[in-house]
């Protein structure tokens, strides 16, 4: 598995919740996480909003704030990925 930042842990499990409602369980399944990370990581999500607790049921859903939140990681994701790479300078001769 690659290296994965902060933002794209929130977003595996913002994907996860999204739309559905699921248990901490499932997310930890889906986003290959620990139980205390997992934990941590919603606890953060909860605070910041982006993700809600439904008590009677024990779920999680993601939220207006989160789906922005997602929409805004897929743009930007689509703009580092589709960046073409720059051309290397011509080695014609040294600069010393």
């Amino acid at each position: 598995m690659k290296y994965r930042d902060r933002n794209e842990i929130i977003a595996q499990i913002l994907e996860s919740a999204n739309g559905n409602r699921v248990r901490l369980t499932r997310i930890m399944y889906d986003v290959y996480l620990s139980h205390t990370l997992t934990k941590e990581y919603v606890r953060l999500l909860i605070e910041k909003g982006l993700i809600e607790y439904l008590d009677g049921e024990r779920t999680f859903k993601t939220t207006v704030k989160g789906m922005n939140f997602l929409r805004i990681h897929d743009r930007v994701q689509g703009l580092i990925v589709g960046t073409p790479t720059r051309p290397r300078a011509q080695e014609q001769g040294s600069f010393l």
